[in-house]
Protein backbone atom coordinates (compact mmCIF):
# COMPACT_ATOMS: atom_id res chain seq x y z
CA UNK A 1 0.00 0.00 0.00
CA UNK A 2 3.01 2.42 0.96
CA UNK A 3 5.94 3.25 -0.41
CA UNK A 4 9.18 2.41 2.08
CA UNK A 5 8.42 1.27 5.43
CA UNK A 6 4.98 -0.69 6.48
CA UNK A 7 2.87 1.52 7.97
CA UNK A 8 -1.03 0.68 9.05
CA UNK A 9 -3.97 2.81 9.25
CA UNK A 10 -6.85 1.91 11.77
CA UNK A 11 -10.10 2.82 9.67
CA UNK A 12 -13.70 2.89 10.96
CA UNK A 13 -14.53 -0.23 8.67
CA UNK A 14 -18.19 0.84 7.31
CA UNK A 15 -17.43 4.04 6.32
CA UNK A 16 -13.96 3.64 4.68
CA UNK A 17 -12.98 0.08 4.11
CA UNK A 18 -13.75 0.03 0.47
CA UNK A 19 -12.57 3.50 0.29
CA UNK A 20 -8.94 2.55 1.26
CA UNK A 21 -9.06 -0.83 -0.62
CA UNK A 22 -9.84 1.58 -3.71
CA UNK A 23 -7.23 3.69 -2.63
CA UNK A 24 -4.58 0.99 -2.17
CA UNK A 25 -5.74 -0.36 -5.54
CA UNK A 26 -5.18 2.87 -7.60
CA UNK A 27 -1.66 3.48 -6.03
CA UNK A 28 0.08 1.82 -8.65
CA UNK A 29 -2.08 4.03 -11.40
CA UNK A 30 -0.84 7.29 -9.35
CA UNK A 31 2.52 5.87 -9.11
CA UNK A 32 2.19 5.48 -13.28
CA UNK A 33 3.26 2.11 -12.82
CA UNK A 34 0.28 0.78 -14.84
CA UNK A 35 -2.57 2.22 -16.63
CA UNK A 36 -5.54 0.35 -15.23
CA UNK A 37 -5.38 -1.41 -10.90
CA UNK A 38 -5.59 -4.67 -12.44
CA UNK A 39 -2.85 -4.55 -14.40
CA UNK A 40 -0.57 -4.66 -11.19
CA UNK A 41 0.86 -7.91 -10.31
CA UNK A 42 0.82 -7.36 -6.69
CA UNK A 43 -2.73 -5.97 -6.70
CA UNK A 44 -5.80 -7.53 -5.03
CA UNK A 45 -7.85 -5.47 -7.72
CA UNK A 46 -7.52 -8.80 -9.87
CA UNK A 47 -9.52 -10.63 -7.37
CA UNK A 48 -12.13 -8.46 -6.59
CA UNK A 49 -12.81 -6.96 -9.64
CA UNK A 50 -12.01 -9.43 -12.10
CA UNK A 51 -12.61 -12.61 -10.18
CA UNK A 52 -8.94 -14.08 -10.19
CA UNK A 53 -8.21 -16.59 -7.28
CA UNK A 54 -5.31 -15.58 -4.74
CA UNK A 55 -4.60 -17.08 -2.03
CA UNK A 56 -3.58 -14.22 0.03
CA UNK A 57 -6.92 -11.93 -0.63
CA UNK A 58 -9.71 -12.52 2.02
CA UNK A 59 -13.35 -10.82 0.97
CA UNK A 60 -14.13 -8.67 3.68
CA UNK A 61 -17.95 -9.41 5.06
CA UNK A 62 -18.70 -5.43 3.57
CA UNK A 63 -17.02 -6.31 0.17
CA UNK A 64 -19.31 -9.63 -0.06
CA UNK A 65 -22.59 -7.13 0.99
CA UNK A 66 -22.15 -5.45 -2.51
CA UNK A 67 -24.12 -8.28 -4.21
CA UNK A 68 -25.56 -11.79 -4.03
CA UNK A 69 -23.45 -13.80 -7.00
CA UNK A 70 -19.87 -13.62 -7.60
CA UNK A 71 -20.05 -12.01 -11.02
CA UNK A 72 -22.60 -9.19 -9.62
CA UNK A 73 -20.01 -8.27 -6.61
CA UNK A 74 -17.15 -8.23 -9.94
CA UNK A 75 -19.13 -5.93 -11.31
CA UNK A 76 -20.30 -3.57 -8.28
CA UNK A 77 -16.84 -3.51 -7.31
CA UNK A 78 -15.75 -2.55 -11.14
CA UNK A 79 -18.13 0.38 -10.91
CA UNK A 80 -16.94 2.43 -7.78
CA UNK A 81 -13.31 2.62 -9.72
CA UNK A 82 -15.11 4.52 -11.95
CA UNK A 83 -15.03 7.69 -9.63
CA UNK A 84 -12.16 9.10 -8.67
CA UNK A 85 -11.14 9.51 -4.73
CA UNK A 86 -11.61 13.31 -4.00
CA UNK A 87 -8.44 15.00 -2.87
CA UNK A 88 -10.08 15.85 0.27
CA UNK A 89 -10.36 11.94 1.05
CA UNK A 90 -6.68 11.44 -0.68
CA UNK A 91 -5.08 14.10 1.43
CA UNK A 92 -7.19 12.31 4.63
CA UNK A 93 -5.78 8.91 4.06
CA UNK A 94 -1.95 10.24 3.44
CA UNK A 95 -2.07 12.35 6.70
CA UNK A 96 -3.61 9.84 9.13
CA UNK A 97 -1.30 6.87 7.95
CA UNK A 98 1.30 9.44 8.20
CA UNK A 99 0.45 10.43 11.56
CA UNK A 100 -0.69 7.63 12.97
CA UNK A 101 -4.04 8.91 13.40
CA UNK A 102 -7.35 6.76 12.88
CA UNK A 103 -9.80 7.28 10.20
CA UNK A 104 -13.05 7.35 10.72
CA UNK A 105 -16.11 10.06 12.21
CA UNK A 106 -15.48 12.18 15.18
CA UNK A 107 -17.61 9.82 17.48
CA UNK A 108 -15.14 6.49 16.38
CA UNK A 109 -11.92 8.61 16.63
CA UNK A 110 -13.25 9.95 20.24
CA UNK A 111 -14.58 6.11 21.14
CA UNK A 112 -10.50 4.66 19.95
CA UNK A 113 -8.87 7.85 21.56
CA UNK A 114 -10.69 6.68 24.77
CA UNK A 115 -9.33 3.38 24.51
CA UNK A 116 -5.77 4.65 23.43
CA UNK A 117 -5.57 7.49 26.20
CA UNK A 118 -4.23 9.47 23.35
CA UNK A 119 -5.64 11.73 20.77
CA UNK A 120 -6.02 9.85 17.58
CA UNK A 121 -6.52 13.08 14.98
CA UNK A 122 -4.44 15.15 13.69
CA UNK A 123 -3.73 18.42 16.10
CA UNK A 124 -2.12 21.85 15.90
CA UNK A 125 1.57 21.86 15.99
CA UNK A 126 3.65 22.21 19.21
CA UNK A 127 3.01 21.71 22.80
CA UNK A 128 -0.55 22.51 23.61
CA UNK A 129 -0.21 26.41 25.50
CA UNK A 130 -0.19 26.71 29.31
CA UNK A 131 -3.10 28.37 31.12
CA UNK A 132 -1.59 30.85 33.02
CA UNK A 133 -3.75 32.35 35.92
CA UNK A 134 -3.96 36.49 35.34
CA UNK A 135 -2.60 36.74 39.08
CA UNK A 136 0.25 34.86 38.45
CA UNK A 137 1.28 37.41 35.48
CA UNK A 138 3.81 39.38 36.58
CA UNK A 139 5.17 42.42 34.25
CA UNK A 140 8.47 42.67 32.67
CA UNK A 141 10.65 44.78 33.66
CA UNK A 142 13.08 46.99 30.92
Amino acid sequence: MFEGRFRSLLIETDTYLLACQRYIELNPVRASMVSVPGDYRWSSHRANALGRKDSVVTPHPLYQDLADSDQARFAAYRRLFEDMLSAELLQRFRECTNGGFVLGSPKFERQIAAMLGRRTWKGAPGRPLKEIDADEQGELAL
